[in-house]
């Protein structure tokens, strides 16, 4: 099995779970969910393709089956994951400002953003009721490093100087605590009893993740002056080139050329052997519960297996 057809199952597995608490929205919500989600168009229209991918929900199940257990008692606690995600990409194109999310319109420019906010806290809610009191406290957990990463990366905006160490405890908390949550509540629901490794697996996926992903976003990060992973790697060089670029955040916005500046530094590289030695950490948290399945999921974390 590939990763499309690993993903295609994961999504056609909790379809009806995730339709079933989408409809648990008041009729308002549910339309904008609907919509963020990809399954209809603003009108309220069915629509095909342009859905996520699915990768939270199947490191769920994935780990679920690690751990001995079976995918379908995890499908609760997968749904859950991926109605978390949605409500930290409705309330970060309001933050940020995207105008665009898979393709097409946010939701928030199209149904207001009041709507869009109120339709994430929505789907955080039954995100809770969904994982019952077992996985409150992991989600719980999750969602406050989430929070802090976020800040920390609204902060590094106008902060002058961040260190590495600095932006990789940012990029552990934002992307990989959610991950860390998908996994530890995978392997919870079937029956792990160390699910903290569980847990450092999906982190570690994370960070592999947001490494690989802030390369393919650089230029549009430089754009709006965000300090990402292989930014801040290029600023921490110790070369000329590092100086360079430092005084050209500094002035006149110049995507282009300042993403030139970062290459040149070998922040690339860095950030591309730096996510393959997440991915090492990953197994090797895990040890003689790495499956197949798992480590063609650490492969999309870090682009290879699209």
């Amino acid at each position: 099995m590939g990763v499309a057809d690993l993903l295609n199952a994961t999504r056609e597995l909790i379809e009806p779970a995730h339709r079933a608490a989408i409809d648990r929205l008041s009729p308002e919500l549910r339309h904008v969910a609907g919509y963020h989600i990809g399954w209809w168009d603003e009108q309220g229209r069915p629509r095909r393709g342009g859905q996520g991918r699915f990768v939270r929900p199947a490191l769920a199940l994935g780990c679920a089956r690690a751990a001995g257990g079976h995918a379908h008692d995890a499908v609760p606690m997968a749904v859950a994951t991926e109605l978390v995600n949605d409500f930290s990409l409705l309330h970060d194109d309001v933050i940020d400002g995207d105008a665009v999310r898979r393709e097409r319109p946010a939701a928030w420019t199209v149904f207001g953003l009041s709507e869009a906010l109120l339709t994430g806290d929505a789907l955080l809610a039954v995100a809770m009721a969904l994982v019952g009191p077992a996985g409150v406290r992991t989600l719980a957990d999750a969602l406050l490093d989430l929070c802090h990463g976020q800040a920390s990366d609204l902060a590094f905006v106008t902060r002058p100087e961040v260190s590495l160490a600095e932006c990789m405890t940012m990029a552990e908390n934002k992307t990989g605590a959610l991950l860390g949550a998908a996994c530890e509540l995978g392997a919870l629901a079937g029956g792990a009893r160390e699910v903290h490794v569980f847990r450092e697996f999906g982190t570690r996926l994370g960070l592999a993740f947001r490494l690989t992903d802030d390369l393919r976003s650089l230029t549009a990060d430089l754009a709006c002056r965000r300090k990402s992973l292989p930014v801040v790697a290029a600023l921490n060089s110790g070369t000329q080139v590092a100086v360079l670029l430092a005084e050209s955040l500094n002035g006149e916005p110049d995507p282009a050329a300042e993403a030139d500046l970062v290459e040149q530094t070998g922040a690339r590289e860095w950030a591309l052997r730096e996510a393959d030695r997440q991915v090492e950490l990953a197994f090797a948290a895990l040890g003689h519960g790495a499956t197949p399945e798992l480590r063609l999921l650490a492969d999309l974390s870090v682009g290879r297996g699209r």
